[in-house]
């Protein structure tokens, strides 16, 4: 068994006794750190970034100097995989990922390749061998995806929406289509997953940021059940330990029901739904993870003491608490805040785990 220091993150997603609520953040390694701007200034762009296993590992190790998280996450993006099937990923400055290739017809999806992760995904797999390397059992390692619907949008689309138009006519109009590409992308997602956990992460996470933009009786259709089909096929073990697996609708408050039977291990939640209705909502079949909206960090460190002590409260006595915020941090936060959040934290979450 791996030889961890601090397994509290690992504990409380499978609701084993914790001292006291973990906390880690979504894009934990960003640009509101200097010491990460520096080291993104020194690979020159993004992609040189996430594509060099030794910068990963620098800007994903920076958090965990700084502040005392109980997690760390891999340093990397969820259109590696798209990347990697050959449609050309690219960013424009100021107007984010765009792909060179977008997805348009059934010949295209039919000829789109499932990527070798251990091949073309390489340099992600290294990335993760160096960082657990380099965190010495400090604290787990969390590897991560996008899902299927959120990362067919960015290849339908050809980059990032507000209005998913392109996406959603492919629903609409040729769903045999979209499902033919949903069944692609999941596969892919698979075996990029069980790559990570083979080089060295211990837990997973789903990131289904666009899930909660499609009409209700869509969801479960299109996103839901792929991200179902992927979980059913994870390895969830591993090193002696069980890899929990954590999947996040953005906007998904609405079917916490059905993800809690997706056999997933833990539930990200946004910071529009109440935490005490979502614990009764799922009851023991699941951890959640959340859920304090990422502005509150812009408030002053008392606030966010209050915040973070209000959410604590609203989730209760016991385990199965892992304390993050709704989405990931913005960019032009203080990181004085965020350590005024960690402190708060550990500090106000003991007296639920007695």
């Amino acid at each position: 068994m791996s030889d961890l220091k601090n397994d509290r993150f690992l504990r409380a997603l499978l609701k084993q006794p914790v001292d006291r609520t973990p906390i880690w953040i979504m894009r934990q390694a960003g640009r509101y750190l200097p010491e990460y701007r520096a080291t993104r200034e020194k690979a020159g762009d993004f992609m040189t970034l996430c594509s060099t296993p030794d910068l990963a590992c620098e800007v994903t190790l920076q958090p965990l100097e700084r502040f005392e998280l109980d997690a760390a996450i891999l340093f990397s993006d969820i259109l590696t995989i798209p990347d990697a099937m050959g449609l050309g990923l690219y960013f424009e400055e100021g107007e984010g990922p765009k792909f060179k290739t977008p997805i348009r017809t059934a010949k295209q999806i039919e000829n789109l390749p499932i990527p070798d992760p251990e091949d073309e995904l390489k340099y992600v797999m290294d990335a993760v061998r160096t960082i657990r390397r380099e965190l010495n059992g400090s604290v787990p390692l969390i590897g991560f995806s996008g899902s299927p619907w959120t990362l067919a949008t960015y290849m339908i689309e050809g980059g990032s929406s507000k209005t998913f138009s392109k996406s959603k006519t492919m629903l609409f109009n040729e769903p045999k289509l979209a499902h033919m590409l949903l069944g692609k992308i999941a596969d892919s997602v698979v075996s990029y997953l069980n790559a990570q956990v083979a080089a060295g992460a211990q837990a997973l996470m789903i990131f289904d940021t666009w899930g909660g933009n499609l009409a209700h009786h869509m969801y479960s259709e299109f996103s839901l059940n792929y991200m179902k089909d992927i979980v059913s096929r994870l390895t969830r073990e591993n090193d002696g330990r069980k890899v929990p697996v954590i999947l996040f609708t953005k906007g998904g408050g609405l079917w916490l029901n059905e993800l809690a039977d997706s056999g997933c291990d833990g539930l990200g939640l946004d910071w529009t739904m109440d935490i005490t209705k979502a614990r009764q909502m799922v009851g023991d079949r699941v951890a959640l993870q959340g859920n304090m909206d990422p502005n509150t960090l812009y408030a002053s460190p008392d606030v966010i003491r209050q915040e973070a002590a209000r959410i604590l409260a609203a989730y209760g006595n016991g385990s199965g608490h892992v304390f993050n915020l709704g989405h990931g941090i913005t960019p032009d936060i203080n990181p004085e805040h965020v350590a005024a959040l960690v402190d708060a934290v550990h500090e106000l979450s003991e007296q639920y785990h007695r």
